[in-house]
């Protein structure tokens, strides 16, 4: 062809086994939208606001695709979806709280995925509606999640009486995302009546997940040493059973006899809720052993709280605790997004992290700054 070029470092001595060419551009652009800036993202226009009004009614009649929109909605960190979320929220307040939420923690690799699945689907045989608010660990330098649960979770992502909702932890102390309570309640609003909450399983900073859940479970593996953290109390006051998972094959001796440890271990430590005695069960979530017990186990403890009060009054003290959190949080964004803050903190930070002055000090100014600013 004549109009075809070789490239700029084509050799001429090998023109025979050189097959590369420089083909001429298209002139034309796309006409049916318009280019774009330099640099600049193309903002969609005229987007439809979201209504909370017949969203609400929507998620009330069992919409999953209406429970996934209005999720997303109070996660999102738009101001101008704050308020739209709230109305939500206040719509389905009266239609909440009609469930009984597990949390659900451990270390990495204790089968927490697959004990759900196997735990989910068996709830979901007796005829219940189950929620997995599965929250997934936010890199620390990139800000991302790979939110796989679903995919880990294969069997009950298919059950139509099953609803997995994956979340990253945004950096939350106890990897559970800051929005899981609204979760909660818009999962409740839609009929589910068991929430499970997953976390990410990072030790002993799990302890927040107790302020949200009525049961506590925590699920560790046979020699790995969590004997002895036991014996260091740590998460193990919190947690209302304790699961030896993987109870199979070659390991199942070795369970019945780490089961009889945790037993001994925790008859010696403060029960996580007063007149209930924290025991340790084995679980195996690929041959669905134990399953049946442990539910055993949280319908006699959701029997036993409601009968003493103990269930309402956590609540109560968990929605005290919600109020606290939102007032720490709302204080915390109000105070780096103030404008005398943000034009001081990196002067200040220079001055912290080249020794030049002490870090109180500098908290000090800052805070001086900000409450200044407020009269």
């Amino acid at each position: 062809m004549t109009d075809e070029k070789k490239p700029e470092w084509f050799d001429p001595d090998k023109a025979d086994s050189f097959s590369s060419v420089v083909k001429p551009g298209v002139s034309a652009g796309n006409t049916e939208r318009p280019a774009a800036k330099s640099g600049r993202f193309v903002k969609k226009k005229n987007v439809p606001r979201i209504d909370p009004v017949s969203l609400a009614e929507d998620i009330k009649a069992g919409g999953r695709t209406a429970l996934a929109k209005g999720i997303t909605l109070i996660e999102s960190n738009a101001e101008h979806d704050f308020q739209t979320a709230q109305t939500l929220l206040q719509k389905l307040l009266p239609e909440s709280g009609r469930s009984i939420r597990v949390g659900i923690t451990g270390v990495p690799g204790a089968g927490k995925s697959t004990f759900i699945e196997s735990f989910g689907s068996y709830l979901c045989g007796l005829g219940h509606k189950v929620a997995v608010l599965a929250v997934d660990p936010t890199s620390s330098l990139t800000g991302g999640s790979i939110l796989g649960d679903k995919t880990r979770m294969e069997k009950l992502a298919r059950n139509p009486r099953a609803f997995i909702r994956p979340s990253p932890s945004g950096g939350k102390l106890g990897g559970v995302h800051r929005k899981t309570r609204e979760t909660m309640l818009l999962c409740e609003a839609a009929g589910f009546d068991i929430i499970l909450v997953e976390t990410v399983g990072v030790g002993q900073s799990e302890v927040i997940v107790r302020d949200m859940v009525d049961f506590f479970m925590l699920l560790v593996l046979t020699g790995a040493g969590d004997e002895l953290q036991g014996m260091k109390k740590g998460i193990m006051e919190l947690a209302d059973a304790v699961i030896v998972n993987k109870a199979d094959g070659p390991n199942e001796q070795t369970a019945k006899k780490t089961k009889e440890e945790y037993n001994r271990i925790l008859h010696f430590l403060q029960p996580a809720t007063k007149g209930w005695q924290t025991a340790a069960l084995t679980s195996s979530a690929v041959q669905e052993k134990g399953i049946e017990e442990i539910w055993e186990t949280i319908r006699a403890f959701e029997s036993f709280t409601k009968n003493s009060g103990i269930f309402d009054e956590r609540r109560r003290l968990q929605t005290k605790q919600w109020l606290n959190d939102m007032i720490v949080d709302q204080l915390q964004a109000s105070f780096f997004h103030h404008r005398q803050v943000k034009h001081l903190l990196p002067k200040v930070e220079n001055e912290v992290i080249s020794g030049s002055r002490p870090v109180a000090s500098g908290v000090e100014e800052l805070f001086k700054a900000f409450f200044e600013a407020k009269k």
